[in-house]
């Protein structure tokens, strides 16, 4: 598809997705919003893909919404996504699939930071920079951060930063677990590829297996995780990449070569 504020590039099995609007600060217009939600439904539809990494373009991951543009048709309820796409923020309608990583610099407000929660992992630069400023500015966080940042925080940690609206750092997002890794400038990208691709080398059924039972457990509850488990342990078992695990193990030669089925 073609895009004007998304750039998207294919590296082997993995998808790499750029914010890309970075006159203003890589804020989220409507036509940003809708285009990054057709660009994750091209990640989970492509069957080639495995992963996809998330990345600004220019000197920020995102400042956030553009109120000028966005602010009304939030005011109006208008949908943000694209016919067909699948919401950033994962909350509502089908999710992805497939692993995210988010690789960040610079400023990451607002949106940025729900978008963050909404991927897997997270890797960020050592002067990236985070922020909820929505109370400020008499406005509700509607990306996931009320609901994802206690899970991830814990509730103390979490009023801490949405309640005040203080900018914080790298070293206190890797604190809370907002972020897995903190690199040194310049190589968030580098390192969120080279993860991308370690993960993209597992076997794809097993890895959508592990998203969907872990969402599963964070949304409806260990029991309902719990009751799954046979299920998927079976689905797996019987794939030919399970089959050809197993008989790597059993006979340990080479690494193998996953297919997807």
């Amino acid at each position: 598809m073609s895009y004007e504020y998304v750039q998207v590039e294919r590296h082997g099995h993995v998808m790499v997705i750029g914010i890309n609007r970075p006159k203003k600060a890589n804020s989220f217009n409507l036509q940003l919003c809708r285009e990054l939600s057709s660009a994750y439904a091209e990640l989970d539809a492509d069957d080639s893909i495995r992963v996809g990494v998330l990345h600004g373009v220019g000197r920020h991951f995102t400042a956030g919404m553009d109120l000028r543009e966005v602010g009304p048709e939030v005011s109006r309820g208008s949908s943000l996504l694209a016919p067909g796409g699948i919401h950033p923020w994962m909350v509502e309608g089908k999710r992805l699939s497939k692993p995210l990583i988010a690789a960040v610099h610079g400023k990451c407000l607002t949106l940025g930071v729900e978008l963050v929660l909404a991927a897997d992992i997270v890797v960020c630069a050592a002067s990236a920079s985070f922020a909820q400023l929505e109370p400020l500015l008499g406005l509700f966080p509607f990306g996931g951060v009320t609901v994802r940042l206690p899970q991830r925080a814990g509730w103390g940690n979490a009023m801490r930063w949405i309640l005040t609206c203080e900018e914080y750092d790298a070293r206190e997002a890797y604190r809370l677990g907002l972020v897995q890794e903190v690199v040194d400038d310049g190589d968030h990208l580098t390192r969120a590829m080279q993860l991308a691709e370690k993960i993209a080398r597992q076997a794809p059924l097993a890895i959508k297996a592990v998203l969907e039972n872990s969402r599963r457990a964070l949304r409806e509850g260990e029991a309902a995780a719990e009751l799954e488990m046979p299920r998927l342990a079976q689905q797996t078992f019987n794939s030919e990449d399970g089959q050809a695990g197993i008989d790597t193990f059993r006979q340990p030669v080479s690494a193998p070569v996953f297919v997807g089925r």
